[in-house]
């Protein structure tokens, strides 16, 4: 998913480069997924097509096929017009929806700025031939912390079996001994944490369909 515009960032995140030979995060992502044996599709603005093609998707287009699919502001659910004003993304929620005819079958989705190792995308291949509860295989938050500052961390929150329930953003998490801290609160550092890679089946697509008519309802009452 690469559709956001930057704006705090102050530019297109997705193909700045960061590797030592001006590899973008993307460009790791991308590697990995295909090392596991995943395809590529990628969720874009339109008005970012041909920066994305040259910097990221000439790299790999050669090799195997990859899929773009656009997050555009005015495909929305029938009866829903955009609101006056509004230019920004609808975000995650509607990006994935866009992605719907690539995800026939289970798929992971990966943000473009968050590095995501092989290792997640074999994990979610074993979630796709069985039921993985998070706490066999999340992110564990003491691993995910900066020496250089503070971060955000969506905190996931499991049932007695393990399964997830919910997700808490917390943001300036820093480190504070062997757990971490924000301005009101002191975890452990054993908690399970989001790193923005998520895996779902299709029966998610109705749900998200439902939660974004909800949104679009409460954007036009504002």
């Amino acid at each position: 998913m690469a559709a956001g515009m930057g704006s705090r960032y102050g530019g297109l995140k997705q193909i700045d480069a960061v590797g030592p030979n001006g590899e973008a995060i993307i460009d790791y992502s991308i590697y990995d997924a295909l090392r596991a044996g995943s395809g590529a599709g990628v969720v874009i603005r339109r008005d970012i097509e041909a920066p994305f093609r040259e910097a990221i998707g000439g790299k790999f287009e050669k090799r195997i096929a990859v899929d773009y699919v656009y997050q555009e502001l005015d495909k929305l659910p029938s009866g829903f017009t955009i609101p006056p004003g509004r230019t920004k993304p609808w975000g995650t929620t509607h990006a994935i929806l866009m992605a719907e005819k690539l995800c026939a079958n289970p798929s992971p989705r990966s943000m473009p700025t968050t590095f995501t190792d092989a290792n997640r995308f074999r994990f979610w291949q074993i979630f796709c031939a069985r039921a993985v509860r998070l706490r066999d295989g999340g992110y564990t938050l003491r691993n995910t912390l900066s020496e250089h500052g503070s971060v955000s961390r969506g905190v996931c929150e499991c049932d007695a079996a393990g399964f997830l329930r919910a997700v808490v953003e917390l943001t300036k998490v820093e480190k504070h001994g062997r757990g971490a801290k924000t301005d009101d609160r002191v975890l452990s550092g054993d908690e399970p944490v989001s790193m923005n890679f998520w895996g779902f089946t299709p029966a998610l697509f109705p749900q998200l369909r439902e939660r974004f008519s909800d949104s679009c309802a409460a954007a036009g009452r504002n």
